[in-house]
């Protein structure tokens, strides 16, 4: 969940620089992750937002990137734009003439008028920035909208339909010295919604809070105004108040209280909301009809997203199912037929595109996109879906490209098709395999994906599932985590496995404790309960005290015989040194003092600079399995990966089972991997086994093997932190076969790992990447000792205790005392390694 932390200065190779790059880089703000997914519109192949026509007798919505018009009652929607860009945000205006709608293409989001009569697109901003969440103001004269355009920052302009004049901020730009962690220091506001007179608007800001996106406030409509505000909520971006045509409510989404977003009312002169809808599922995206009876809204309750009105009172519902599409080009039909050599239907990740860069998807996938790209390589992020092996897609009329994944143990297929207008042609794609690790008791597995996190989408244990047999991973650790104030999968939390595992397949209900001080952790294989509070050190809330350290949180995570790791550690290399930086990460405490059974190597954080830090704390004579976890948000239209995009193979025998996988994780039977498959053996011994030789032997073997369904550019045996030797590739760069002498330099181990020098799709990563677990040396009775690490770990250690000393989040003396304790416990153990 949040990942990572700010440390200094990233030890990247040059050659991995500026590759990929963030979607929308120029919003200046802090984990984009989240705000892409919950706040900026994304292709979800159901609809994504409406606006009513003046009569209310028709909408207008997104879906799949494009817009749409259809009748109240009908099953038949209009396509009204279409092309190699995508649509979103729709706002018909007063007079029922013109849309204004929001359009992702060359890397921004620009305003655009949609004229209904003739067709015609004609651009209303052009200014390079992310424009969002356009409103007609009751006259027509003007349009509110956020925009990213100053400073990076969200903030609500206006502008004139004619844009003659540049837009007017009307928000002013506001420092806050408040302890945010998930948000920027800098004050946001978003999603205006105008009076019925149009002096005024209704927005979202999180002016003086710390958590969340912010209360409702409410402000005269000019620069300069000061606004007042009406009530405080956390919200989670998703909030999108909509003022009634009356002008006494407010309808919004909210999660008050519960796991799921739903609509509630609230007075316009502030005061206490009510619920309008309720269930376990997610209603947002709000809309009152023009005559204040009905409201049009989103919700994900079969899982996809889906438009419904609902009357005011009495609360009627109705869907506004497309069945019937009409599209604004020539398209044509793709049916894709995934088998294997056998001629068996295998489920697939697929990504179909156009010659620019953009995806489509089948109506009823869920689409998803990758959250960075190569601007050298495409136009648009990478598009894809999951597919039980068959699917069916509606195309523009042309070439378009087939890519086919299905996990590192199979070849990437790929194929361009010409499909006919108005004709249907299927091609089917035969998928060979690289390996088949479970024939020889390897079985991979992703510990770190999170079902249900706030994405467009609400995912269920058997839509997971499929997403994993479609990724052909084996094993999937849902970690339940807290989403600011909720935890959306407490429901499902077990201690067993989830009825829809089977023999080759497990799907378990773990968790993830949170913390913004110290690191976060996984925590596999509870067996008696979850453990509550679910995280610690949040300011202004009766959680803020630092004293349920991660060592704390470990000790009871043991006591039910689970497995404890730490989760996405470094995306830069942390400096002990560095002063400028504050360092409270709980790593080498944990690990010095015996609580940490792996570490995600792999993860969503920078795989070479994860390494170097693991190799410190082996050099210290730990013995830290490699683990791998995406960090996964299954239920987002735009994430980084789906699981099982890292994954961590274990040796656990030729049956699956949990307590044997967590086991042989525990024992390092493993390798870490986003696409090369690792074989290594070092004087006859497996991944985390020990050799023990004699003080006057000088080298052993080492018989390596790769296999990789991407090219890789290094293959790298590592001793005791330094590459002792290299492996050479064959030349189609994606197979090795070796043996080789590898000097014994005194106690210590060695681990091989490939990588490549930029990144390759489909791999959905800042670059190709594997490593084993090591082997372990032993010479005689010397100890693995590295001074130089043990010395690095000891000034983290004490930058730790300085950053608790200085901290006040303290319930009682008492607290920071025991924490100190812990600190210097583990200083201790490094400190003697100096010696």
């Amino acid at each position: 969940m949040a990942r990572g932390f700010a440390l200094a200065l990233a030890l990247v190779p040059a050659w991995l620089c500026a590759q990929r790059e963030g979607v929308l880089k120029q919003v200046d703000l802090p984990h984009a992750y989240y705000w892409r997914e919950m706040y900026v519109p994304q292709a979800t192949s159901g609809p994504s937002s409406a606006t009513w026509s003046p009569d209310g007798t028709e909408l207008i919505y997104s879906m799949q990137g494009t817009l749409w018009r259809q009748r109240i009652g009908s099953l038949v929607a209009t396509q009204l734009t279409s092309g190699p860009v995508y649509d979103y945000q729709p706002d018909w205006s007063p007079d029922g003439r013109t849309v204004v709608f929001a359009r992702y293409a060359h890397d921004a989001i620009e305003l655009q008028l949609l004229d209904l009569a003739s067709g015609s697109v004609t651009p209303l901003t052009a200014n390079g920035a992310v424009n969002l969440e356009a409103r007609w103001s009751p006259d027509g004269s003007r349009i509110a909208f956020v925009s990213s355009m100053y400073n990076g920052r969200w903030h609500i302009f206006v502008l004139s339909p004619e844009g003659a004049k540049d837009p007017l901020r009307l928000t002013e730009d506001s420092g806050s010295k408040l302890p945010r962690y998930y948000y920027s220091k800098w004050d946001h506001y978003i999603s205006p919604t105008w009076s019925t007179d149009g002096k005024e608007i209704i927005f979202v800001s999180n002016r003086g809070h710390i958590h969340g996106t912010g209360g409702f406030w409410r402000m005269e409509a000019h620069p300069g105004a000061a606004p007042r505000e009406l009530r405080y909520e956390e919200t989670t971006w998703k909030a999108r108040p909509d003022w009634s045509p009356d002008g006494t409510r407010v309808i919004y989404s909210s999660y008050l209280g519960r796991q799921w977003n739903q609509l509630w009312l609230m007075p316009s002169e502030g005061g206490d909301p009510f619920p309008l809808t309720y269930g376990e599922f997610d209603a947002t995206a709000p809309r009152w009809s023009r005559d204040g009876s009905r409201i049009a809204f989103v919700s994900n309750e079969s899982g996809n997203t889906s438009l419904w009105v609902i009357d005011v009172v009495g609360a009627r519902k109705q869907r506004v199912e497309a069945r019937e599409r009409r599209y604004h080009g020539t398209v044509g039909t793709l049916g894709i037929d995934v088998v294997d050599r056998a001629g068996r239907l295998l489920p697939a990740r697929i990504s179909v595109t156009t010659a620019e860069g953009r995806g489509y998807a089948p109506d009823d996938a869920w689409r998803h996109a990758d959250e960075a790209f190569d601007r050298s390589e495409r136009q648009f992020e990478y598009p894809y879906f999951h597919s039980t092996g068959s699917a069916e897609l509606t195309v523009p009329a042309g070439q378009v490209h087939l890519e086919v994944w299905r996990g590192p143990e199979y070849r990437v297929a790929r194929a361009d098709v010409n499909v006919p207008t108005g004709m249907r042609i299927t091609r089917r794609i035969v998928l060979d395999r690289v390996d088949n690790l479970p024939a020889r008791g390897w079985w991979s597995g992703d510990v770190h994906v999170h079902m249900n996190y706030g994405g467009a989408y609400r995912n269920t244990p058997a839509h997971l599932a499929f997403q994993a047999r479609a990724e052909d991973l084996h094993v999937v650790e849902n970690l339940i985590v807290n989403k600011e104030q909720r935890i959306p999968d407490i429901a499902y939390f077990r201690t067993d496995a989830d009825p829809v595992s089977t023999p080759t397949f497990l799907l378990r209900h773990a968790q993830e404790f949170h913390t913004s001080v110290w690191g976060h952790l996984g925590l596999l294989g509870l067996t008696s309960h979850y453990l509550l509070p679910e995280y610690a050190g949040y300011p202004n809330t009766a959680a803020a005290s630092l004293a349920l350290t991660n060592a704390t949180v470990a000790d009871l995570a043991h006591a039910q015989g689970a497995l404890v790791g730490y989760v996405h550690p470094f995306d830069t290399k942390p400096d002990p040194a560095d002063t400028t930086t504050p360092l409270s990460y709980e790593l080498p405490v944990d690990v010095a003092l015996g609580k940490v059974d792996y570490l995600e190597v792999m993860g969503y954080s920078d795989h070479l600079i994860t390494s170097e830090i693991w190799y410190r704390l082996l050099n210290c004579g730990f013995r830290l399995p490699a683990a791998a976890g995406t960090d996964a948000f299954p239920n987002f239209a735009s994430l980084r990966g789906p699981p099982g995009l890292v994954r961590v193979f274990v040796q656990s025998g030729a049956k699956l089972a949990h307590r044997s996988w967590l086991a042989g994780l525990k024992a390092g039977r493993t390798f870490v991997s986003n696409a090369p498959l690792l074989g290594f053996s070092v004087a006859g011994r497996a991944i985390g086994d020990e050799i023990r030789v004699s003080s006057e032997m000088q080298q052993v073997p080492a018989v390596v093997s790769l296999r990789s369904n991407v090219p890789i550019d290094h293959l790298e045996i590592v001793g005791n932190g330094k590459i002792v030797a290299t492996i050479p590739l064959d030349s189609d760069r994606m197979t090795a076969n070796a043996t080789v002498m590898v000097p014994v330099n005194g106690s210590g181990w060695y681990v091989l790992r490939a990588y490549a020098d930029r990144a390759e799709m489909p791999v959905l990563d800042l670059y190709p990447f594997a490593s084993t677990s090591p082997i372990y040396v032993r010479v005689g009775d010397r100890p693995v000792r590295s001074v130089d690490d043990a010395a690095f770990f000891v000034r983290w250690i004490e930058r730790v205790e300085a950053a608790t000393r200085a901290s006040t989040a303290w319930n009682t003396p008492a607290e920071q005392a025991g924490t100190l304790r812990t600190l210097a416990d583990a200083r201790a153990v490094f400190s003697s390694l100096t010696r």
